[in-house]
């Protein structure tokens, strides 16, 4: 053994001992992913902005569906037809809308996720075993963005959306179960409209 080897032998028995950093999941293979996901349901854990703690089920029909039912709770929030409707037994007068498109978890729900075009992504990095990505609309970044967090084999586990006012909400998700049909009433706005009537 030369000199040269045995400066180099407890470089490398460090670098033995250390756990292996995962690799970052490849932005093509999280939009492969997010593609694939149509129709879904998950139970969660909600991080709401003022640190109060809600729990429920949310069910995702890609593109543009997603419902989130909360548990001792007849707060409803409703995705479906390019609006977002927020039912909230404490207000009266119907529920709060707005446009999807205004919403960073609009990027989830597009009907094709490309997490590769320019000025989408505006952070990525391997975290504690996990590929997280943050990313907005490149056409509106004002609208605030979504972080998401992945873990190997590819599944999402988290996302963040900070909106346009900077307020931040955390939807962390259980086992993610494949379903094959949700019925279209269970994201009609109009019809959870007429029911709360």
């Amino acid at each position: 053994m030369n000199i040269r080897s045995l400066a180099l032998a407890p470089a490398l028995i460090l670098a033995l001992a250390l756990p292996a950093l995962a690799e970052k999941i490849p932005l093509s293979e999280l939009s492969r992913y997010l593609n694939s996901l149509k129709t879904v349901t998950s139970a969660f854990t909600q991080v709401n902005p003022d640190g109060t703690i809600s729990t429920g089920t949310v069910y995702i029909q890609r593109p543009g569906r997603v419902r989130f039912e909360y548990n001792n709770d007849n707060t409803l929030v409703l995705a479906s037809g390019g609006t977002v409707a927020v039912f909230d037994p404490k207000s009266s007068g119907g529920p709060q809308q707005y446009p999807l498109s205004k919403t960073p978890l609009s990027i989830i729900l597009d009907a094709n996720v490309n997490l590769g075009r320019a000025n989408m992504v505006t952070g990525y990095t391997e975290a504690k075993n996990a590929t997280v990505v943050t990313a907005q609309d490149p056409a509106h970044p004002e609208y605030g963005n979504i972080q998401m967090v992945f873990t190997s084999p590819t599944e999402l586990r988290q996302w963040v959306v900070t909106d346009d006012a900077g307020t931040k909400t955390t939807v962390i998700l259980g086992e993610m179960r494949k379903l094959g049909t949700i019925p279209a009433s269970k994201f009609s706005i109009g019809t959870e409209t007429a029911r709360r009537n």
